[in-house]
């Protein structure tokens, strides 16, 4: 075996090509037959990667495409296609815009005409279209009032799709008569179909009473406006649409678990549907570590590697940069202070966690001590929400860049 960081590095990114969904979106194109016009909209942090593998597989059959995906996670022109990147975790003018384009697409279709629906996580923002009656500035406070206070992907998600013309299956009521054929990257926790990217094809289990319990549970304060568009149900029923789901964060972990077996690690998969603040993960994942350097009562031995999968949550305290992922490595880090070849990373993996240039956060036994010999504070550090300057500091940061995939997030402990 060799360098523990090193071989971090290679579970990552070979872990991230394992899951990328050009291959899966092949698999459920090759054997389909389509009739009349075929039109393409792909959304998501994933969109480009998919659109370009139906691209591939339809070729000149398509009849309009567009792509509407995060900023700089485009990778070039698609013949045939209209791409717009726009805002992420938020939604900005460009999401507006891009599923105008897409609405405009779908609008006027026959039955005998097919949607080729391409959806990957970060859908919810990227795809927008507010209610009758809202501003984008209204969904703009409704996302960033949420993110803040500490509500699950599901919760934001029952919430927007309350708020809006194309979620909650609203997209695919516009796309009727024509036939909608959903192919879905899941980056929701249980694969919830009505929950992936609010689920703008898909019928909506949620209803007005339980958004209206979020507001309260969270206790949030939003305009009479913003409060009566969410008295307005969602379908329930369409009749117009078939869904595949390609990936998933189960998929990423296994692929974590082989990547290190081939290294010499033996994996333990914990869980994918890890779910709590970042924090307490990041306490939970270095308690891991220390049962297996000190008592190991289960029988978990190093060389190993033990994972989890899930969505974090992080509540907004302070005023520094950060996302769920760089939050769980850094808290890790005060549980493994002084552990030997013993190293924690998490990360996103569709590259960017937060509102960040980083995928995630790596960290070991000498981290702490790193930070205290540059004067810095950990505790501090996270309290104002800092985790990303705090890993910059000591050369943690996990940089991939847009991966052209997005499944969730997986937090890995190895010890050799």
């Amino acid at each position: 075996m060799g360098d523990i960081k090193s071989e971090a590095y290679t579970i990552i990114n070979e872990s991230i090509k394992d899951v990328l969904p050009y291959q899966a979106v092949e698999k459920a194109l090759l054997n389909k037959t389509f009739t009349g016009s075929i039109v393409v909209v792909s959304i998501g942090k994933a969109a480009w990667t998919m659109a370009e593998a139906a691209k591939k597989i339809l070729g000149s059959s398509i009849t309009k495409g567009i792509v509407v995906t995060k900023y700089e996670h485009s990778r070039g022109n698609i013949d045939g296609f209209e791409i717009i990147e726009a805002g992420h975790p938020v939604p900005d003018e460009n999401s507006v815009l891009g599923t105008e384009l897409a609405i405009k697409a779908v609008e006027n279709l026959r039955a005998t005409d097919q949607v080729i629906f391409l959806i990957s996580g970060g859908g919810s923002a990227l795809f927008e279209k507010p209610a009758e009656g809202l501003t984008l500035s209204d969904m703009k406070e409704v996302t960033g009032a949420l993110l803040k206070c500490g509500a699950n992907i599901v919760e934001i998600n029952t919430i927007r799709k309350h708020l809006s013309d194309v979620k909650g299956g609203r997209f695919a009521s516009i796309c009727a008569p024509a036939k909608v054929y959903s192919i879905v990257l899941s980056d929701v926790i249980g694969d919830r179909l009505d929950s992936i990217a609010s689920g703008p094809a898909y019928p909506d289990s949620s209803t007005v009473e339980e958004a209206q319990n979020i507001i309260k549970k969270y206790n949030l304060l939003f305009n009479e406006t913003i409060l009566k568009a969410l008295t307005r149900e969602t379908p329930k029923e369409l009749s117009n649409v078939e869904t595949v789901i390609t990936g998933s964060v189960s998929e990423l972990c296994k692929a974590v678990a082989e990547n290190a077996k081939s290294l010499g690690y033996t994996p333990f998969i914990l869980t994918s549907t890890l779910e709590c603040e970042a924090s307490e993960a990041g306490k939970f994942i270095s308690s891991i570590a220390r049962e297996v350097r000190c008592k190991n009562p289960y029988g978990i031995k190093a060389p190993c590697a033990v994972i989890a999968g899930g969505e974090t949550t992080v509540k907004i305290k302070g005023t520094g940069l950060g996302g769920r992922n760089q939050e769980i490595a850094l808290t890790a880090a005060k549980g493994i202070a002084g552990m030997k070849e013993t190293l924690i990373f998490s990360l996103g993996s569709d590259g960017t966690d937060g509102p960040t240039d980083a995928a995630g956060g790596m960290v070991d036994g000498e981290t702490l001590e790193k930070l205290k010999g540059m004067g810095l504070d950990l505790d501090e550090i996270l309290n104002n929400n800092d985790s990303y300057h705090g890993l910059k500091a000591v050369d943690g940061l996990i940089m991939t860049g847009a991966t052209g995939t997005n499944v969730n997030d997986v937090m890995v402990v190895l010890c050799k």
